[in-house]
């Protein structure tokens, strides 16, 4: 289990403490491995996931011929990809926009992650509380949209419109995204 979460840190997949156990933050690497090979997400390392590790996946961008360093997010996929000099460097499961109506406090709205292209806005360091739920590490990148940290990062597509990630992935991403970094979010891919 150590030689998987180093291969997986290596790539770029996980973000946690390497401590031989397969915890969730593993778990959720290896849905990410997964998804970015186009294997079925089951969770379970086999064959075809040390395959995938072993050749180094090429990724097809989201936005070719975009900024060398950019965060693009593939709604149709659940998946992050942060480049730095045009190459992925952090690789992260994520759960959006759950597309349902919701009402809370009073205020009602859809629950949808918006495509296009934008930039951070801003950042929230830690845990914050909104009016939609606690967020850790959060990126602004459009309105109250943000890419964060959660307790929650189920396999479908769950949240109010932000884009969650698993909480040791949160951590690194706010290390290395800036406020003005490009953030490209696309239907599918």
């Amino acid at each position: 289990m150590t030689r998987l979460q180093r291969w997986l840190n290596h790539d770029g997949y996980y973000w946690g403490k390497i401590n031989g156990r397969y915890d969730e933050q593993t778990r959720f690497a290896v849905w990410a491995l997964q998804k970015r090979a186009r294997l079925q997400v089951k969770g379970e390392v086999g064959r075809a996931e040390w395959r995938a590790l072993d050749r180094r996946l090429r990724v097809r961008p989201l936005v070719p011929g975009g900024p060398p360093d950019r965060v693009e997010i593939s709604l149709g996929r659940q998946l992050l990809t942060l480049y730095r000099d045009n190459r992925p460097v952090l690789v992260s499961h994520i759960s959006t926009g759950a597309g349902v109506r919701y009402c809370k406090d009073g205020r009602c709205g859809m629950a949808i992650t918006p495509v296009g292209d934008f930039r951070v806005a801003s950042r929230a360091p830690g845990w914050t509380t909104g009016r939609l739920g606690s967020m850790y590490n959060s990126l602004y990148f459009v309105g109250g949209i943000a890419m964060h940290g959660s307790t929650k990062v189920p396999l479908h597509p769950a949240s109010h419109g932000c884009v969650r990630l698993p909480l040791s992935t949160s951590e690194r991403l706010f290390q290395l995204v800036q406020v003005g970094e490009p953030v490209y979010v696309r239907s599918k891919g």
